[in-house]
Formats: C-alpha cells, structure tokens, sequence
C-alpha cells in the first residue's frame, strides 16, 4: 500500500518535458550568479569610469545670500560689489558699519594637469575592469556545464526509474511463479519469502530512485532559477557523447587563468600608485564670480585664475605603510596566479586521464550488461521448467539490474568527465 501511495505521488506531481537546449538557454538567460557576475562587472566598470576625474575638470556653480555687520564681511562685500565710497572709510563706519546684504554668483573650474598616482590607479580600475568582465564569461561557462551536469544527474534518475521499473514488475513475475510452484508443494517456503524479499528490496530501491528524480528536477529549476516542486522529463536518452574533434585549448587563453593574471596586474598597478604619492601634483584652478546687493542681480564681476603645486612632503608614515602593503598584495597575487595556473594544468591532466578511464570502464559494463541480460534470460526459461534453483534466478535478476544500472552510471561519469574537459580547455 505505501509503495503505491508513492507511485500515485509521483505521478500526481507536474512533468515537464525538456531539452538539454532548453536547460542551457534558460539557465544562461535566468540563472542568479550569472546575473550577480554581471552586477560585479558592471560595478568595476563604473569604478573605472570615476577614475575619468584624473583628466576631466571639476565644474561646480553656487549662489549665496547673506546679510551681515561684520566690519570685514561688510566692508569686502562692498569692495566687491564696486560700491565703495571715499565716506565707506570713515573709521566709525568701519568699526560699525550698518548691516549690509551681498548675493554672489560663483562659477568655479578645477583640472587636473599632473597627477601621476591618479594614473596608475586608473590602470588599476581598467585592468579590474577586464578581470571582472572575463570572470563574468567565465561564470556563464561554468554554468553551462554545471547545467550539462544536472541535466546528466536527471537523465541518469530517470534511466535508474526505468530500469528498477523493470525489476519490479519481473521480481512480481517471479513471485507470481513462485507461488504457484509453492501452492502446487514444488517449492520451499523459505524460497517463497526470498522472493518476497527480492520484491520488497526493488520496492524501495525504486522509490529510492524516484526521490533521485526529484531531487534532479528540483536543481535544475533552481540553476534555471525557476519553482521547483514539478518533475522534468528528459527528451534525450543517456547515450555517450563523444566530441567532434580534440579538444586543445591554451591554458594561458582561458578566461579564468586571464582574469586571475589581470588581478595580479591590477595590484601593481596600485603599487606603483602608491609610490607616485610621493611626487608633487600640479592642477589649475578658475573662478568668475559677480556679486550684487539684490538676489539674482551681477552688477559687480571678477575673476580668478591660478595653478596649484603641491607637495605632501611628510605624512607620517602613513605612505610608506601603504606602499608596503600594496606590494605585499602584488607579490601575493602573483603568487596567486602561478599556483592558480599551476593547479589548472593539473586538473587538465586528471581530466584528461578520466575521460580514458570512463571510456574504458563504458565499455567493459556494455559488455557485462549483455552478458547478465543472456544470462537471466536462460535462467529464468530454466526456473518455468523447474529447473533452476530460486536463489540462482534471484542472483541473475539482481545482477542484469546491477549492470544496466553501472553501464548507466558509467555513461553519465564519461559524459560529465567530456563535459569538464570541453569546460577546462575552452578559450
């Protein structure tokens, strides 16, 4: 009764049918790291863009209103609205002048003309720019075959259904024979119950696979950020894939291995920025100004025009830790980066051998699988005639379910170990 309350539970639930080209598309359009890798790019490129202030000018416009009878306040703030008078320099008048009202309109222009440290930080921004741009692509590659890997795991749940599938309803044949046998007084009681036993191990074993579909089903909606809960059906069967052609990529070329080796980059270039504060910096400055007494009014103008030198000679020690520090990062990230590559060409030979190994191994369960498949076929025909022995027919199912279960098995190792090749040599 539990085993078909299951069955009705699984079968109650949603199928969706679904394309391993579906999966991709969706996951390459809908997938929540992908669009965070994105964000992280997007975020670098405005980085990138702030660094444009090193070589664009500073424009800033105000207006101010006040009214005062600070002796210095009032007496500038005639100057310069051009209304000063010979009677303005009575001393009573500039000890205690009457409250007077001053409306500026201040244009102001700062450039930049040499900073040098400015210059390598903006170098910094654009190589981590690029790094985050290759380690978006490279997010999407992997994505791409983590979904080749899931839709794999699905299709391989779905084959151990069908198979179990199989068993059960042959063990159920079994134990329909060996109830007859048993009725008629051919057959022991204690073989009776090891067939009932067969039954109830595929029993659980097939709800057991079921549960592996569900599982499948409910990682694929998440890397295709979609609601789980329903059971995707695979339109493609579990058969090897095997490449067009070798698969012979540069390690150098590869978007991860790049984005790590601009990283590296991006820390020397903050070095080196860090020793440029120690150099002077040399930016040009302008104002135009124009004040009045009434708000909104200009009768009075001027302006101002200069450059600016300077140097912060001593800081403490505040730039000689900093520039310690960031090329510490450096050294350390070029580090980074030659473990980093030293461990992908490692994982690139593994892979490589792997790929050999799961060929070898598809082949020889093909084989094991046709020869337990004969195998059950003559003893099964032998235990009709009475014949066989139960336990011996018992084996011969438990095994043809074994191996079809391996050669399945073994197929989703070798497509997965092609899979991480084509993943590990992509440019």
């Amino acid at each position: 009764m539990i085993f078909f309350f299951a069955q009705g539970q699984f079968f109650a639930q949603e199928h969706v049918g679904i394309s391993l080209e579906d999966v991709l598309i969706k996951v390459q359009e809908s997938n929540a790291s992908i669009k965070v890798s994105e964000y992280e790019a997007k975020m670098a490129k405005y980085d990138y863009r702030f660094s444009n202030s090193i070589f664009l000018p500073q424009v800033s416009v105000s207006h101010t209103g006040l009214a005062t009878t600070n002796p210095l306040m009032a007496f500038g703030s005639k100057l310069n609205q051009e209304i000063l008078t010979q009677a303005d320099f009575n001393p009573d008048l500039l000890n205690d002048p009457d409250q007077i009202e001053n409306y500026a309109t201040k244009i102001s222009v700062e450039q930049p003309l040499i900073n040098l440290d400015g210059f390598y930080q903006r170098k910094a921004a654009k190589t981590t720019m690029e790094a985050k741009e290759l380690q978006a692509m490279r997010t999407r590659d992997y994505l791409n075959f983590e979904a080749q890997k899931a839709y794999g795991q699905l299709q391989l749940a779905h084959q151990a259904v069908a198979v179990l599938q199989k068993a059960f309803e042959a063990a159920n044949a079994n134990l329909n024979t060996a109830q007859n046998s048993y009725d008629q007084g051919l057959l022991q009681k204690a073989d009776l119950l090891e067939v009932k036993v067969r039954v109830t191990e595929v029993s659980d074993q097939l709800k057991t696979a079921k549960s592996n579909v569900q599982n499948a089903s409910d990682y694929l909606a998440f890397l295709m950020n979609e609601h789980g809960g329903v059971i995707y059906e695979p339109s493609e069967e579990l058969v090897p894939v095997r490449p067009g052609g070798p698969l012979e990529g540069s390690l150098e070329n590869r978007a991860d291995v790049k984005a790590m080796g601009l990283v590296s980059e991006a820390y020397k270039a903050n070095m080196k920025a860090d020793k440029m504060t120690f150099l002077p910096r040399l930016n040009a400055f302008a104002s135009y100004e124009m004040y009045d007494d009434e708000i909104f009014r200009a009768d009075a103008n001027g302006y101002i025009i200069g450059a600016s030198l300077s140097w912060d000679v001593f800081k403490g020690s505040q730039r000689f830790s900093k520039a310690g520090k960031s090329k510490t990062n450096y050294e350390k990230a070029k580090q980074e980066y030659e473990q980093y590559v030293a461990k992908s060409s490692m994982e690139l030979q593994r892979t490589k051998r792997m790929v050999e190994n799961a060929e070898s191994r598809l082949q020889t369960s093909e084989l094991a699988m046709e020869q337990s498949e004969e195998s059950l076929r003559i003893r099964t025909n032998r235990f009709k005639e009475g014949l066989e022995k139960t336990t011996d027919l018992l084996m011969a199912e438990a095994t043809y379910a074994e191996k079809q279960l391996a050669y399945y098995q073994n197929i989703f190792e070798y497509n997965q170990a092609q899979s991480l090749l084509t993943f590990l040599t992509k440019e």
